[in-house]
């Protein structure tokens, strides 16, 4: 398997904030990063589900999709990490209607599989 590697650095301002981060060290790998997009969905839910908390399961999903977005785009280009991230948000709000047919675990299973499955396909080189 390929690994994209980039470098990572950063510039600082004058009073040490970080202004600008160069991925030229970010290590990709396509299986990971379409598991994490999985995970991020099947988490995201059952912590707003175990915590009753809907707000801490979509901070949840929303870091892994910012996570999953930096990754496809390091490995994919943007247009590929646009694509990705619409399927993520896609699958997320499609598992809401469907859950109501099929039950909110197996809706969320599907959205979380679709999404894996499209990352593998996109991002392999």
């Amino acid at each position: 398997m390929e690994i994209g590697k980039r470098r990572l650095t950063h510039r600082y301002d004058a009073d040490a904030r970080v202004i600008c981060m160069d991925q030229s060290t970010f290590a990709t790998s396509p299986l990971a990063t379409s598991a994490l997009a999985a995970g991020g969905l099947l988490g995201g839910f059952a912590i707003a589900r175990t915590t009753k908390n809907r707000q801490l399961g979509g901070a949840v999903l929303a870091a892994v999709g910012v996570a999953c977005t930096a990754s496809w785009n390091a490995s994919a280009g943007p247009k590929v990490a646009g694509a990705l991230l619409g399927t993520y948000l896609v699958g997320f709000g499609a598992s809401h209607p469907l859950a109501k047919k099929i039950g909110a675990w197996p809706a969320v299973s599907v959205a979380a599989g679709a999404t894996a499955a499209a990352s593998l396909v996109l991002t392999r080189s």
